[in-house]
Formats: C-alpha cells, sequence, structure tokens
C-alpha cells in the first residue's frame, strides 16, 4: 500500500508540473511584455510606467526565467497580485473558496446521498416503472444546461410562486451567507441536481453489472437475504466508479459552480474568476486555473486511493 501511495504520488507532482508549465505558456500567448503590463496596470499608462513595470517584474526576460520565477513564487505559495483587487490572489481565494466549499459541497453531497440508493433501486427493479422513471429523470437533468436549470428554478420558485429569493447571499463571509439560508437553495437546489443525475446512472450501470457476478448468484442460492446482499456485497464493488466521479467533483468547488454563481450572483471563486476574465485581470485568471489544475490532480489522487479502499486488486496492481 505505501508503494501504492508514493506511485500515485509521484504522479501527481509530474503532473502539477505540467499543468504550470501549460497555463504559463497560455499566458504568454494571451498577454506578456507590454501588453500584459497595460492590461495590468491600465491602458492609459505612459510608456516610462510600462517600461518601469516590465523591469521591475521580469517581464523583458526569457520565458524560461519567467517560469522559473513564476515557479519559485508558487512554491512560497505566492500565486501573484491583483492589481484590480489591489490584493494578493491566494487572499482573494482563501477568502471565496470558504463560500464555494458551502455552495458546491452541499450540494455534492446531498447528490450522492440521493443518487446512490436511487440508482440501487433502479438496478434492482431494472426495466420496470420505477426504473424508466428515473431514467427519464436523470437524462433530462443531464442534458439540461446549468444555466437554463438555474433559469426555470428562477422563474418557478422566485418569480412565479415567491417562496424563495432569485439571488444567492450577498455576505463576505461563511457566517453571513449562512444567515440566509432561503437565499442558498435555489444554487443548491440546481447543483443538485445536476450532480445527482450524473451520478445516478452511474450507480445504477455498476450496480447492474455487479448483480450478474458470480459471488452474488451463489450468495441468493445460500439463501442470503437480498437486502443482505445488496449491503454487503453490492453497493460496496457498485461505489468504484462513483468514486471515480465524487474524485474528479473536488475541482467542482472551483469551477461548476462559475455558470451557477453568474446566474445567482453568488459571491464565490467562480463569480471572481469571471469578472477577472471580463476585466482582463491575468493574475486572477492565471491563479485560479493554477488552483484548479492543483484541486483536479488531487481528486484523481483521491480516487485512485478509493479504489484501492474498495478494491484491494488495485494496490497490487
Amino acid at each position: 500500500m505505501t508503494g501504492y501511495l508514493i506511485r500515485r504520488f509521484l504522479q501527481a507532482i509530474v503532473v502539477v508540473l505540467g499543468v504550470t508549465v501549460i497555463t504559463f505558456i497560455l499566458q504568454n500567448l494571451v498577454a506578456t511584455g507590454p501588453g500584459l503590463a497595460r492590461a495590468i496596470i491600465g491602458p492609459r499608462a505612459t510608456p516610462a510606467q510600462v517600461h518601469a513595470f516590465i523591469s521591475e517584474y521580469g517581464l523583458n526576460q526569457s520565458v524560461p526565467v519567467q517560469y522559473l520565477h513564476f515557479l519559485w513564487r508558487l512554491l512560497h505559495g505566492n500565486l501573484g497580485y491583483s492589481y484590480k483587487e489591489n490584493q494578493t490572489v491566494d487572499a482573494i481565494i482563501a477568502h471565496e473558496l470558504p463560500k464555494d466549499v458551502v455552495l458546491v459541497g452541499t450540494s455534492l453531497v446531498i447528490a450522492v446521498l440521493i443518487a446512490v440508493p436511487i440508482g440501487l433501486v433502479q438496478a434492482v427493479r431494472r426495466n420496470k416503472a420505477a426504473d424508466y422513471i428515473g431514467t427519464g429523470i436523470s437524462f433530462l437533468l443531464y442534458s439540461m444546461p446549468s444555466y437554463w436549470l438555474s433559469l426555470i428554478l428562477i422563474a418557478l420558485f422566485a418569480v412565479t410562486l415567491q417562496w424563495l429569493p432569485a439571488e444567492a447571499p450577498q455576505g463576505a463571509t461563511i457566517t453571513a451567507i449562512l444567515a440566509d439560508p432561503a437565499g442558498l437553495v435555489l444554487p443548491v437546489l440546481s447543483l443538485t441536481l445536476v450532480q445527482y443525475a450524473l451520478f445516478s446512472r452511474y450507480m445504477r450501470s455498476a450496480a447492474i453489472e455487479t448483480l450478474v457476478e458470480d459471488y452474488i448468484r451463489t450468495a441468493r442460492a445460500k439463501g442470503v437475504p437480498v437486502w443482505s446482499v445488496l449491503r454487503r456485497h453490492v453497493i460496496r464493488n457498485s461505489l468504484i466508479p462513483v468514486t471515480t466521479m465524487i474524485g474528479l467533483s473536488v475541482p467542482a468547488i472551483f469551477t461548476a459552480g462559475l455558470i451557477t454563481e453568474y446566474v445567482f450572483n453568488f459571491p464565490g471563486i467562480g463569480l471572481t474568476f469571471y469578472n477577472a476574465a471580463v476585466t482582463f485581470d491575468y493574475p486572477v485568471e492565471l491563479g485560479v486555473t493554477i488552483v484548479v489544475g492543483v484541486a483536479t490532480v488531487a481528486g484523481n489522487l483521491i480516487a485512485d486511493l478509493g479504489y484501492a479502499m474498495l478494491d484491494p486488486r488495485v494496490r497490487y496492481d
């Protein structure tokens, strides 16, 4: 198990370095030198100000040298400085991240808790009315764009029924966000429905494959109760692909909420990234992209560890 963990961790480091290289190159393709300087300090900057900025931040050096400086700053936790917000990028992310954890984390937990039992029931009741209804709902939700689903929820519950506010809580802290639980309902519901559709389909498919295995037939032939077979054998083995999706959902804390945050005006990292793209705040875009890349690698690593816990054969392979 230790060797397995070491191999996966070393692979994760290599991938993270690759992410930093790609994002840095893309940043230089979008804007570098005078173009980057004017985007940061403003289009009305004088040539002297642009030259001073380029010299101070080493933008007149070669790309490999700039990358090494960039990597050195990352190793020290420095993601850059936002001249639009007048604060460091890591401070912005640290301030907004807890709110995204509440929004996306809550929806993820609710989606899994609903999708796993429903997917299992659909597999047991395969090709029956419950399976057809669940499949139809999942396909409908999965194929629906998240922004369209959000707008439908706003039109129904906020405009027509007037049960819930159309705008998410606008507090600057978690305490302020949680102080308005009614405002969180629609954003959380929007993300939950989309994720539920994905998880339930994976759980159903995995459970159907598990139910036809020989050891399941053997357990039933021995007279083991159906629900005991499902609880002890089917659920654990069927959770392996779902574990992958949960691990890959870790970056959703930073990205999946972008459209939802924009529609509901939720003050999180997604909305911050959108505003940075609109205002050409390149340091924020680059910093958030790096963090999302690291989160994606971490999510894959978590999925690998989950595989090893659920299926011991993975460790030896």
